[in-house]
């Protein structure tokens, strides 16, 4: 296993992650009488620091708990409005802001997003690649909007700009460094996990809507959701709820603090730029209206805030015949009507159209000792037990 992931480079790996492809428990024991049961003996072991857990139906939460530790070495509690740094599941909220949008008739999927952004006139797609040599050609086809938001845009993971933090360069800046970086492969073609595809998601929805990617978001979809606790710099109180993050000791055992390595500090500061592929703060209960939305087909408390179409394209495959991977518009086909997306400290959020489930599990881990990696099915295989309707 270890050989064959050292094949897939940095983009599978994340991508893997991110979609919450984790390895299920070795074997089915009695089915916990609660989903905190199921996780005390991941905290109980230190394999799990601690966790929140949420579980929605279409019309209410069912389910909302806390486990564990927020600071295991200061023995703070984890609270239900702890904050969490929720990394790439920011691609689903930033496709959801386009799909505004796009339902307003003001962006096309499948318009070339060398129409929104006229740096992308002119893009080179690399023909061949040698030791001393670099070889260029025109592409078959101009990139879309559909591709950067499905991850087959033919773009490589990041820029060389964007180093060492995700959150180096303003929006435009970044997409303009996108625009200087020829194509990996033709558009359409190939999937390779992008967060320079959602970063022009986002600044798509600067151009067209004329505001800034955070004030739009602000006032199309979190004011309406109520999602207040969703942004790129926390506040100070925010900050006090925000979980600290963890990681296995040099021997693979026990937990060691860690910073989030992919952001620059202090977080607070609003000079960090914005990162519609993976900058995102929240709460369980921000992600879960969020979900709850999606679920009800764009409905939230009586509101509309996307169309069914919007909910459908969204939330379907949209990759090429070709192309094996299962993406909709920023979501992960996971399964039978079920769609999700995952963060790279171990957040996740999945959506059930069949048992009319939602599903969100916040963590702070890069990386788990021992069977902590198997907590996330676990509250999973509890959920599904203790809330679909029997």
């Amino acid at each position: 296993m270890r050989n064959a992931l050292s094949h897939l480079g940095m983009a599978g790996l994340y991508a893997l992650l991110f979609v919450g492809l984790l390895p299920a428990p070795a074997h089915e024991a009695t089915p916990p009488k609660t989903v905190a049961e199921a996780l005390k003996p991941f905290v109980d072991n230190q394999t799990l620091a601690g966790a929140v857990t949420l579980v929605a139906d279409r019309g209410k939460v069912l389910h909302h708990e806390a486990i564990g530790y927020a600071d295991v070495s200061g023995q703070r509690p984890m609270l239900v409005n702890a904050l969490f740094w929720i990394a790439s599941m920011s691609k689903p909220i930033t496709a959801a802001a386009l799909m505004i949008l796009v339902d307003e008739g003001k962006v096309k999927l499948d318009d070339p997003i060398e129409k929104y952004l006229p740096e992308f006139k002119g893009q080179w797609v690399i023909a061949e690649m040698g030791k001393d040599q670099l070889v260029l050609r025109k592409p078959k086809r101009l990139v879309t909007v559909r591709d950067v938001m499905n991850h087959t845009s033919g773009l490589a993971f990041r820029s060389a700009m964007e180093t060492p933090t995700i959150d180096v360069l303003s929006l435009q800046d970044a997409v303009r460094s996108y625009a200087l970086t020829p194509l990996n492969s033709e558009p359409g073609t190939k999937f390779v996990y992008s967060n320079a595809g959602i970063n022009i998601g986002g600044r798509i929805i600067e151009v067209v809507s004329g505001m800034a990617y955070e004030d739009f978001l602000d006032k199309r979809l979190f004011g309406p959701l109520g999602m207040k606790d969703t942004t790129f710099w926390p506040n100070g109180e925010q900050l006090k709820r925000l979980a600290k993050s963890y990681k296995p000791g040099k021997d693979k055992t026990g937990l060691v603090e860690t910073p989030i390595v992919h952001l620059k500090y202090p977080i607070a500061d609003r000079k960090r730029g914005p990162c519609p592929a993976g900058g995102f703060f929240s709460t369980a209960s921000d992600i879960g209206a969020f979900c709850q939305m999606v679920l009800n087909d764009g409905e939230y408390n009586g509101k509309r805030i996307l169309s069914e179409k919007a909910v459908k394209q969204m939330t379907s495959r949209t990759t090429e015949a070709g192309v094996k991977a299962n993406w909709g518009v920023g979501w992960s086909i996971t399964g039978d009507g079920e769609f999700g997306h995952g963060g790279a400290f171990a957040t996740n959020m999945s959506v059930d159209t069949k048992r009319g489930l939602v599903f969100v599990w916040m963590v702070q881990h890069n990386g788990f000792p021992g069977n902590g990696g198997q907590s996330q099915a676990a509250f999973r295989a509890a959920a599904r037990e203790l809330y679909t309707a029997k």
